[in-house]
């Protein structure tokens, strides 16, 4: 098969992934290398919806010996294989950057043979690249559960990201759609690559070589069983807690052809992933938790209004907040205000009193944060 086939197949079957944003490294340029993640030149570019498209992101195969039944490329599907070596992928990484097309490369791949056979394969390529090539660019490399320590540990050396894909929120809902993988082996290599990252941070020694430097993340299909928001968010919260995760993704089930007759016919609304990562957003730097903004009553979250106004709405008991004398952790849950921004208050109340002429110059949305507010000229 010609190369160019190859990578039309193998970047089409990258593009369910959602796990690929490169924020978070500093690894600088080599003496004689070409790429690094920071400096001059290096840019960022996002869809709308969050996913980072400086990478060349690809999959090294998309053959796979699972039948998770939400996947395009699973054992029973019928798409059309290809496999890249690990010498074409460096090529292409290569060809790419020197084009100046990508800042670095995000590699999955089908689970091939066996989780370390094909993560033997990944390394290889990462190998290639930072020995070989003396490439300085960013790398993020994909592991499948059931990955064994050691590969872990290599794969870390090379690679800025890795990350291991929870896939589904529950336990229960692998054991109907992918009956192949547990969520203990998932976090059980979460907690590997966690470790990994917490040794290689507090070991002062220069000597010892950098570990994931960006962390690592994981992703979660959303829509593809009926699983409610707030499972989804409990998993998300208990990930960020237990395996100090750089970020978990939410994917919009996408229907695929010949699909198994459990999986919906449609995509959920766009519109729920987007709040799902408002929400996600609110309890990793907003201190909300995830029981605070869903329930038992009510476990999904309202696509017509982001999480923190629904929040405010139905807890008006805690409004208004006065903004020179509120502690930040209220001032946080006032719609409109955003971290930034309630630094910025609480910098200035030191000095004077804060009106809302002042809220408006820090471009507050006053309108949408007035109801909630008390400043020194407004009352409520």
């Amino acid at each position: 098969m010609e190369l160019k086939r190859k990578l039309a197949i193998l970047a089409d079957a990258a593009k369910y992934d959602a796990s690929c944003a490169s924020s978070g490294s500093r690894r600088p340029a080599l003496p004689q290398g070409i790429g690094s993640t920071e400096g001059m030149g290096i840019c960022h570019s996002y869809t709308p919806d969050g996913r980072c498209v400086s990478l060349l992101k690809i999959l090294l195969t998309n053959v796979c010996i699972y039948d998770c039944q939400y996947c395009v490329n699973r054992l029973s599907s019928d798409v059309e294989r290809a496999s890249f070596s690990p010498k074409e992928v460096v090529a292409l990484t290569l060809d790419f950057y020197r084009r100046n097309y990508i800042e670095g490369l995000f590699l999955s791949s089908g689970v091939l043979k066996s989780p370390d056979y094909t993560m033997e394969q990944l390394v290889a390529v990462a190998r290639s690249l930072r020995e070989e090539h003396r490439f300085g660019g960013y790398i993020h490399l994909k592991a499948a559960p059931g990955v064994s320590p050691e590969l872990l540990d290599v794969a870390g050396r090379y690679a800025d990201r890795l990350s291991v894909n929870v896939e589904l929120p529950t336990q229960r809902d692998l054991a109907a759609l992918a009956p192949e993988k547990t969520m203990p082996s998932i976090e059980a290599a979460m907690a590997e690559i966690h470790t990994r990252i917490v040794e290689t941070r507090d070991d002062p020694s220069p000597r010892r070589p950098a570990f994931a430097p960006a962390g690592h993340s994981t992703q979660m299909i959303v829509g593809a069983t009926p699983t409610s928001d707030q499972e989804i968010l409990a998993t998300a919260s208990r990930l960020y807690t237990a395996h100090g995760l750089r970020r978990v993704y939410y994917s919009a089930f996408s229907p695929i052809p010949h699909a198994d007759a459990r999986l919906p016919a449609d995509s959920p609304p766009l519109a729920r992933e987007h709040r799902l990562y408002e929400a996600d957003w609110l309890i990793r730097f907003y201190g909300f938790s995830a029981g605070e903004l869903l329930s038992a009553a009510s476990p999904n979250l309202d696509l017509t209004m982001d999480p923190k106004l629904a929040w405010a709405l139905a807890h008006r008991e805690f409004f208004p907040v006065d903004v020179n004398t509120a502690p930040r952790e209220a001032l946080l849950r006032v719609p409109g205000l955003g971290v930034r921004t309630v630094k910025r208050v609480l910098a200035m109340r030191r000095h004077r009193a804060v009106r809302m002429a002042d809220l408006a110059r820090l471009r507050v949305p006053v309108a949408r944060a007035a109801p909630f507010l008390v400043t020194a000229d407004e009352h409520r």
